[in-house]
């Protein structure tokens, strides 16, 4: 008779808890604000940017709600929280440079900008994954972050879809443009850097 132990196969769906439906959705808005932002490149209908806008919208919907249902229903997982990050850098890293991106902000300076806050959104989801441990109160609740969360990139966004609506983007963008060494560079890009810096920054902010 065989009584050797095999592990028991890891089953994703049956793992997941109702959280991470909402975790889910949360990633679903984000691809969905891409492609939004992919066809205003293409079709030059500013409508496109109002959906894609909406779409991060509806994901910091999702996001909230996640985790208040994980506690809630007090259950959570070490894969639910990489579900969280993982949706989080769509659809509040990569959705608002993309975003950007689409209304005009193309140089190669912008780029350079945009890349460095995806990146630095990155560096501050995995920073609180491998701190929140150490963050955690006696109840092992995190009291708070270090460094702004990435989900407050709706502030960018929302002025971004402003933008729009004024007819700010493209050639008209707030602030215009300027060349260092031949290659664009439009202020109003430094924002993101903003954002990004105090993402990775030491800043002390309280959970709600």
């Amino acid at each position: 008779m065989n009584t050797s132990q095999h592990p028991k196969r890891f089953s994703m769906i049956r793992e997941f808890h109702l959280a991470d439906w909402f975790t889910l959705g949360n990633a679903v808005c984000g691809v969905g604000a891409l492609f939004s932002s992919m066809t205003y490149l293409e079709t030059g209908d500013v409508v496109h940017v109002y959906f894609a806008a909406a779409l991060v919208l509806a994901a910091l919907i999702f996001d909230v709600l996640d985790g208040r249902i994980a506690r809630w229903r007090q259950k959570s997982s070490a894969m639910g929280r990489e579900l969280d990050s993982l949706a989080d850098v769509i659809s509040f890293g990569v959705a608002p440079a993309i975003i950007a991106y689409g209304c005009g902000m193309q140089g190669l300076f912008d780029r350079i900008v945009l890349a460095y806050f995806v990146a630095c959104g990155v560096s501050r989801l995995a920073r609180y994954n491998v701190t929140a441990e150490t963050l955690s109160g006696d109840d092992g609740k995190v009291k708070y972050f270090e460094g702004t969360p990435i989900p407050t990139s709706i502030v960018l966004v929302a002025l971004l879809a402003l933008a729009a609506f004024t007819g700010a983007v493209r050639e008209n963008l707030w602030f215009g443009k300027v060349l260092i060494g031949g290659f664009t560079l439009h202020p109003l890009v430094l924002i993101f850097a903003v954002s990004g810096s105090l993402m990775i920054s030491r800043i002390r902010i309280p959970k709600l």
